[in-house]
């Protein structure tokens, strides 16, 4: 080998991975600790080694994304499914008919609903079935609530309630 590590190597798992979404400047990630002090180091690892990966893969050097890492307390089933959706919605910013979703104005349900299953760099498309990045997503939570029509039904609401609370923003 070339340095490489074995991928064949177990490792323990210190964090548990139940929604992600990479954006252009920043990524939202819906984690859960395995292990004591999981998150702080799962994050430092995280933040660290794509930035050089990148850096060295671009030829470019610094950070990658803006900000400090936020953290939210997750204490209820229906804050984790409001979590999970705003992080799988947040593709929508970059989708004409529907940017202002944060604003409750999405156009066409149907048509956010068809460009967030495209939108690769997001665990939405494993939630609605198709193998995106299935190994490191822990999806056995929300499963049954995490489907097509749960998804249309969440976009319906989103024009008749108001979710201004609960923005991470």
């Amino acid at each position: 080998m070339t340095g490489l590590r074995n991928p064949s190597l177990d490792r323990e798992q210190i964090v548990d991975i139940h929604g992600w979404c990479l954006m252009k400047n920043h990524y939202h990630l819906l984690l859960s600790e395995k292990l004591e002090g999981g998150l702080s180091l799962f994050m430092r690892k995280l933040n660290v080694g794509y930035a050089n990966y990148f850096n060295e893969r671009y030829k470019r050097s610094g950070t990658l994304f803006q900000g400090r890492t936020k953290k939210k307390h997750i204490d209820s089933d229906a804050y984790f499914l409001h979590i999970l959706n705003y992080i799988h919605f947040n593709p929508l910013d970059y989708l004409r008919s529907a940017r202002r979703w944060r604003e409750r104005e999405i156009i066409s349900e149907k048509s956010a609903l068809e460009y967030l299953r495209k939108y690769r760099w997001s665990s939405f498309p494993d939630y609605m079935g198709k193998k995106n990045f299935p190994s490191i997503l822990t999806a056995d939570l929300f499963q049954d609530t995490c489907n097509e029509k749960a998804v249309m039904s969440y976009l319906h609401d989103i024009q008749t309630s108001p979710i201004r609370p609960y923005l991470l923003e």
